[in-house]
């Protein structure tokens, strides 16, 4: 297999992980009611924003340019997931949201970043990984539908942060989807 494929299947791979990862995350919110906080809601849209880069690589082809996406998203992300961390390392602190073998969603989110800037620093040490010989190519159904699912996926976080915070600042301790709740009360009023 040249290079050039297999970092094309690399990045394929890197988006279904970041897919997997929002997808875990909206998951949770909506299963299991954790709504997320204005910290999270900014992890998700760094993670997302990773994604859109390893997206254009597939897409139209490895560049620099999109791996500075991917990195520059992932500096922004680590650091609002460290910020998070160190807000709530106080002893005593219960965390905010539950937690998954041990570590809180944020802790976890700090910790895929790193990995992605790692994935990221491997792919672009590979020979030829961002030459123009590898050009944007047809890729089969399931390159597809990891695409399909990653917009499907912003596009959902978008409509729920829509939904949560409304048009103004997201509160700091979500309890409800604050245009669901404005929606219901103006039905209940007759629209006055």
């Amino acid at each position: 297999m040249p290079a050039s494929q297999l970092v094309v299947r690399l990045n394929v791979l890197a988006l279904g992980l970041i897919s997997f990862a929002l997808a875990a995350a909206f998951v949770d919110q909506l299963v299991f009611g954790e709504l997320p906080c204005p910290l999270c809601l900014l992890q998700r849209a760094a993670l997302a924003a990773a994604g859109l880069g390893f997206m254009l690589n597939i897409r139209f082809g490895v560049r620099p340019l999109h791996y500075g996406l991917v990195i520059m998203a992932d500096l922004v992300g680590a650091a609002v997931a460290m910020r998070q961390v160190l807000l709530h390392i106080a002893p005593g602190d219960a965390g905010f949201g539950s937690a998954l073998l041990g570590l809180h969603y944020y802790t976890w989110a700090f910790i895929t970043f790193v990995g992605i800037l790692v994935g990221v620093a491997v792919l672009l040490s590979l020979p030829n990984s961002t030459d123009s010989a590898a050009a944007p190519q047809r890729h089969g159904w399931l390159v597809g539908t990891v695409v399909l699912l990653f917009a499907l996926l912003i596009a959902a976080n978008l409509v729920s942060t829509l939904l949560e915070c409304g048009l103004s600042q997201c509160p700091d301790n979500p309890v409800g989807y604050e245009w669901i709740t404005k929606i219901s009360e103006w039905a209940k009023g007759g629209g006055s």
